[in-house]
């Protein structure tokens, strides 16, 4: 019904940056949050960022000050700009969006397949 493509990832050394992009496409009626997850080998999913329907954001403690959320509804498209990146941020991103699909109507979290961001000293 609906699809989250996800792109941007690579490796980058210690303090550069790198830009996410996350594209939904589909039966998409509205979308509401959107938000940013990673996930490094031997831990759980973590929250990076969050993007509201109105724009207002929220970040993890560990992302402060580097990384910025927004979002273009035009194109449905999030982003997630990762600046003075460091090695603790290497893990695998998700992208993921809370969706009202079109006829019938229907609200479902849809996740993306994940890009590898790996960050070297």
């Amino acid at each position: 019904q609906v699809q989250l493509v996800e792109s941007g990832g690579g490796l980058v050394q210690a303090g550069g940056s790198l830009r996410l992009s996350c594209a939904a496409s589909g039966r998409i009626f509205r979308i509401n949050a959107m938000g940013w997850y990673r996930q490094a080998p031997g831990k759980q999913r973590e929250l990076v960022a969050t993007i509201s329907s109105g724009s207002s954001t929220n970040y993890a403690d560990s992302v402060k000050g580097r990384f910025t959320i927004s979002r273009d509804n035009a194109k449905n498209t999030v982003y997630l700009q990762m600046n003075k990146l460091k090695p603790e941020d290497t893990a695998v991103y998700y992208c993921n969006a809370d969706i009202l699909i079109r006829g019938p109507l229907g609200e479902y979290a849809y996740w993306g397949q994940g890009t590898q961001v790996t960050v070297s000293s």
